[in-house]
């Protein structure tokens, strides 16, 4: 199992921040670079508990499809989606949002494990892990500039 933890402070509202990492076109536009398209469930606006939406992407100059459900969600301090289809073995995904004097803190916790065994996890070492923390980080700051915005 690989956990990667990302910590993210935004200048703006809990709530906005909030919507912003649970909006489906905010995703869409945030993963630009890997052509990431919602192909089924939830294909626009915001996403909610007991929802699903299926991902297409571009990753490792192959497209890949991960269907995930909103698993758990108390607005606005978490929410969580798992994956029910995809290329990993398992993956979860926490996002916790805090807010304090008016900068939200948002947490990401991304667990996930790898298939074919050994060769999965040497794959992991070598690229995944530092691919993904690459990708979430990018679409953080993608996320924290929409909120900034002060126009």
């Amino acid at each position: 199992m690989t956990t990667i933890n990302l910590t993210t402070k935004i200048n703006a509202s809990i709530n906005k921040v909030l919507d912003l990492n649970r909006n489906i076109d905010i995703h869409k536009l945030s993963t630009a670079k890997s052509n990431e398209t919602a192909i089924d469930g939830v294909t626009s606006g915001l996403i909610n508990l007991n929802e699903t939406v299926t991902w297409r992407g571009k990753h490792f100059g192959i497209y890949l499809t991960h269907k995930s459900l909103i698993s758990a969600m108390e607005i606005p301090n978490f929410f969580v989606d798992e994956m029910l289809e995809g290329n990993f073995k398992s993956f979860k995904h926490l996002h916790t949002f805090t807010e304090e004097n008016g900068v939200t803190i948002v947490k990401d916790e991304i667990q996930y494990e790898t298939p074919f065994g050994i060769f999965g996890s040497i794959f992991d070492k070598l690229l995944l892990k530092a691919y993904f923390t690459k990708f979430i980080t990018k679409r953080n700051e993608f996320i924290k500039q929409l909120a900034e915005n002060k126009n």
